[in-house]
């Protein structure tokens, strides 16, 4: 579980966070929503310990990102906006990598790696350097990356970017997986089909603040739009920010 509490962070002249406020359980996808310079990056970055706020609190199953962050960090897999991957390296290393960082060894260790590689179908690409991947492929071993230690958070930033049909759809048939496991699944999106097709709570921000927090058939019917982008559009208060 992941809480939020009155988190504030100012850059400069800057209010990035403005007593940002909101919960994402374990058993089910919250969607982090808003306009550009929403404050969402920002979110996320305090959750995994990158940014310290300036007041306000952070919790990921109890934990603080401030004070405990290696336990945090093992808590949590982190699936980014932008892949990073060595391209002289294959996928299977890759995941081998991450799987090391979080202290698996030997057989318990290529276990793990040899499940995630079966469980996201990329087994064919598994010991091909990465360099010449297509995003979908890159996405794949960024993703395993993400779970291989099996952690009860999993936080994606726009996760389905520049991916085609078929990576879509695994992407969202692990997610949907993930959630039956009981994990707790947070991610940020500006599709807003993506969110209303996946999520279970939509927590939609505006300058630093939650606006809405529920699930996209109640903001639909809050609002009285028949469209979840239509009722994203009038909570927010303009179409400024919107990409698709």
């Amino acid at each position: 579980m992941i809480e939020v509490t009155e988190l504030r962070k100012t850059y400069k002249e800057v209010t990035a966070l403005n007593g940002l406020t909101f919960n994402a359980n374990d058993g089910e996808i919250t969607g982090l929503l808003g306009p550009n310079g929403a404050g969402k990056t920002t979110c996320l970055r305090s959750l995994y310990g990158l940014i310290k706020p300036d007041s306000g609190r952070v919790q990921v199953d109890g934990l603080s990102p401030v004070t405990e962050p290696i336990e945090v960090r093992r808590s949590i897999g982190i699936f980014p906006d932008k892949f990073g991957l060595h391209e002289r390296l294959t996928a299977r290393e890759h995941i081998r990598y991450i799987a090391e960082l979080h202290g698996f060894r030997g057989e318990a260790m290529l276990e793990q790696v040899d499940r995630v590689i079966a469980e996201l179908k990329m087994t064919d690409i598994a010991d091909r350097r990465t360099q010449g991947f297509s995003q979908g492929q890159r996405m794949k071993v960024a993703l395993a990356q993400a779970i291989v230690h099996q952690p009860k958070n999993l936080i994606l930033d726009e996760p389905s970017r520049g991916l085609d049909v078929m990576s879509t759809r695994i992407l969202r048939e692990l997610m949907f997986g993930l959630r039956e496991q009981g994990r707790c699944i947070l991610f940020s999106s500006h599709v807003m089909q993506e969110v209303a097709a996946l999520c279970d709570r939509v927590v939609i921000m505006v300058q630093g603040q939650v606006v809405a927090n529920d699930s996209p058939a109640a903001l639909c019917a809050m609002t009285g739009k028949a469209s979840f982008e239509d009722a994203f559009v009038q909570l927010i208060g303009t179409d400024e920010g919107i990409m698709a």
